[in-house]
């Protein structure tokens, strides 16, 4: 077949960075980011997340191929803040979402192991 390996789908290749940055030359606090080895997950999630700020104006992205395992983050900001800070905040904010779910799922478990554990 003429598909590629199924790892290449998530495995970062050695000398290529996840995350890569470019400054828009057109439009002033506008840039876009390049996540390797990402889909619409990811995507979906962080353009939900960057429209929650309101120092964003625009937030977008795309899937260039099929099979180019790649998104464009698209970002455009007031001058309040800059594109790069608004994706830093919005990772870090599902970062801090994804650690609550978490805690949460693990309490939720330890419950019901311990009432199993009980015999109910």
């Amino acid at each position: 077949m003429n598909a590629p390996d199924r790892y290449e789908r998530f495995v970062v290749p050695e000398g290529t960075k996840k995350v890569s940055y470019e400054r828009d030359t057109k439009i002033a606090n506008a840039a876009s980011f390049t996540v390797e080895r990402e889909d619409h997950t990811i995507g979906n999630i962080v353009r939900m997340q960057l429209h929650r700020d309101p120092n964003v104006l625009f937030a977008g992205y795309k899937l260039p191929h099929p099979l180019q395992y790649k998104i464009l983050v698209r970002i455009h900001t007031t001058g309040q803040s800059t594109p790069t800070q608004a994706y830093n905040l919005a990772i870090n904010d599902l970062d801090n979402e994804l650690q609550h779910l978490k805690k949460g799922f693990e309490d939720e478990l330890m419950r019901f192991q311990e009432r199993h554990n009980q015999g109910y």
